[in-house]
């Protein structure tokens, strides 16, 4: 199954995060399909920013969004 999730970026303790879609099935940190945007949670406020076209898209055929990514989103 295709899932829209987060994907650790940065360095040690400074994550910064990608929203990519992948298989269900690949590592947190695995090959992805797609990248549709990032989140930083280090800025004040939190820099959330994401094609919602291509999410619109993903989610049509499909893919299921992670608990996260919908809160971040507000979808």
């Amino acid at each position: 199954m295709t899932v829209i999730r987060l994907t650790r970026m940065g360095r040690k303790k400074r994550p910064f995060y990608r929203i990519v879609v992948t298989d269900s099935r690949k590592r947190r940190d695995g090959g992805w399909i797609e990248s549709i945007g990032y989140y930083n949670p280090l800025t004040e406020p939190a820099t959330v920013k994401f094609d919602e076209e291509r999410l619109n898209y993903w989610l049509s055929v499909g893919a299921k969004m992670s608990e996260r990514v919908k809160k971040i989103t507000g979808k």
